[in-house]
């Protein structure tokens, strides 16, 4: 079989040698706490995309800087008892795509939201960046992180949908592909409401990791960058990997309550199969875990169908 990392029994026992920094839950239950005292400001209108099948909602609301962050919002046509709910995160540099792409989940009773990540190339933020937001902040401290901001975001979009009437609180899942992976494992980690996790070749993992492979590519880019550009002697490079730890998505899934499914392809040269394992390997939740052999980043044969018929079994 290709190997681009380490052996299938090595990836099984492999726990991520990124930084874990030891103030890791008290930064995040301050930062909750601070979301927690901004304003929300959520904004729900029809959308001018309608169809039979089902009805159509823009949905906004203010993230913990008053930055507006957009929702599509999908729903089942006639909700007479409370129905299950998928939050689905997008990937790097993308946005939550064409009404059409998830017209399945409300024709099957099932809600359905779409965030568009700030300043991404969606309908949240002002700067449609594609890329540079996975160092933005980075050598000004945690806090001033890109990620700790759609952190927030996913958890404020999490509550926001926890409190609908339409939305059966127990039946409340997250998913998405590589950055929307990941937004779906720290949502849920964040929140431990979440009953169910689909995440497919996760991003922002184990960042040492990648940097030591020399296997990042797209998104990943930017950690040489930062360096090539900010620190050429690395002088700052103990800090910055520490900075990092406070968004790398596996020293946020120990606190997981929900039932996850992962897939990784063994062949992914972006995210690369050793730091999605770091992930797999430090959930103690019920978990499952599909692994590809021959595929990348890239559309898996017979993965939508098989992320639609978990969804039908929210319910």
């Amino acid at each position: 079989m290709p190997n681009i990392d380490l052996s299938l029994e090595e990836l099984k026992k492999y726990k991520g040698i990124s930084p874990n920094p030891l103030d890791m839950d008290k930064f995040w239950q301050e930062s909750i706490q601070e979301l927690k005292k901004t304003e929300e400001e959520i904004k729900i209108s029809s959308s001018d995309f309608q169809t039979p099948i089902c009805n159509c909602y823009d949905l906004t609301f203010k993230g913990i800087d008053g930055e507006k962050i957009y929702v599509k919002m999908l729903l089942p046509k006639e909700i007479k008892d409370s129905v299950p709910a998928v939050v689905e995160f997008h990937g790097y540099g993308g946005n939550s795509g064409d009404w059409t792409k998830r017209l399945a989940y409300p024709s099957s009773g099932i809600a359905y939201f779409g965030m568009d990540c700030r300043d991404q190339m969606g309908n949240s933020g002002e700067n449609y960046l594609r890329s540079g937001n996975l160092i933005r902040g980075v050598l000004d401290g945690p806090k001033n992180l890109y990620y700790r901001k759609v952190y927030l975001d996913s958890v404020r979009l999490l509550d926001i949908v926890f409190k609908m009437d339409q939305i059966d609180k127990n039946r409340v899942a997250t998913m998405g592909y590589s950055q929307g992976a990941a937004l779906s494992l720290v949502g849920a980690s964040l929140d431990n409401r979440v009953s169910k996790v689909f995440a497919i070749y996760p991003y922002l993992c184990d960042f040492k990791r990648v940097w030591n492979l020399d296997l990042g590519e797209f998104a990943y880019q930017e950690l040489r960058d930062l360096f090539r550009w900010y620190d050429p002697l690395h002088k700052r490079e103990k800090e910055i990997f520490e900075t990092l730890g406070y968004i790398d998505v596996k020293n946020f899934v120990k606190n997981l309550k929900s039932e996850v499914t992962m897939v990784t392809g063994l062949m992914d040269k972006v995210c690369p199969p050793s730091t999605q394992f770091s992930v797999y390997n430090a959930i103690h939740s019920q978990k499952h875990h599909l692994i590809y052999p021959d595929f990348g980043h890239e559309n898996i044969n017979g993965l939508e169908d098989i992320l639609y018929q978990w969804a039908l079994k929210i319910k």
